[in-house]
């Protein structure tokens, strides 16, 4: 054997590994969900914060193509979606000009009841995002009983037909196990800020075997830009 290596046996290396994570994990955690299939608003805290996605994603089912619609705006500020990166997932992917076409192909795809999901990704604020465009959203989401998320990056919370209106921002990872030189599981903080049947409230979580968990220390403040705004 070379020197400086040790020989483990599997079973003790997963045991060991997952010693090692329950010391950052808490116990599984429940997210705050809809009674039924409607329209989520979703703020990231900075365009270019790409955790939103981790948040998200695990959130929905597979079973289904997902319709994936960005403005050309958020491909420039954020970067396109990247199939591969999404494996097990089939993926219809649109580029929309502007908000206005971004919000006409949400609405339009949640007239399809073989989409499993809707994400809409809008830069800014468009002008045609305004109350009646996401009622409408929530109203034919709740139709077809088709999820529906609108990822706002850099927008601003103003008047919405969302039934549930989330802030994320990444959090440093966990510490990897065996190298603490590299990254371990991704973490979130999520704010709550609005939801209809559910109370508001702000969690440092992180996502692990098929399930999330409440962090069991707090990291750094991504969403402070939000609150001292607020």
């Amino acid at each position: 054997m070379a020197a400086g290596l040790t020989l483990v046996a599997g079973g003790e290396s997963r045991a060991a590994e997952k010693r090692l994570l329950q010391r950052e994990l808490g116990e599984p955690f429940r997210l705050p969900a809809p009674l039924q299939p409607t329209l989520s608003e979703l703020f990231a805290s900075s365009p270019r914060d790409g955790g939103w996605a981790g948040f998200l994603l695990p959130q929905l089912e597979a079973a289904k193509p997902l319709l994936w619609i960005q403005d050309r705006m958020a491909i420039r500020e954020s970067g396109r979606v990247h199939p591969a990166g999404l494996p097990g997932i089939e993926l219809i992917h649109v580029e929309a000009r502007d908000g206005r076409d971004a919000l006409w192909a949400m609405e339009e795809g949640l007239r399809c009841f073989g989409i499993g999901a809707v994400i809409g990704e809008l830069y800014g604020d468009p002008v045609n995002l305004d109350f009646t465009a996401t009622r409408r959203l929530a109203v034919a989401a709740e139709r077809t009983q088709v999820p529906c998320w609108l990822v706002r990056l850099g927008g601003t919370a103003n008047l919405s037909g969302a039934r549930m209106r989330w802030r994320v921002g990444s959090m440093p990872s966990l510490p990897h196990p065996f190298d603490l030189k590299a990254p371990g599981t991704p973490a979130w903080e999520a704010e709550l800020f609005r939801a209809r049947g559910h109370a508001p409230g702000s969690w440092g979580i992180a996502h692990e075997t098929d399930r999330f968990h409440l962090l069991a220390g707090t990291g750094d403040r991504a969403l402070e830009p939000f609150r001292r705004r607020a």
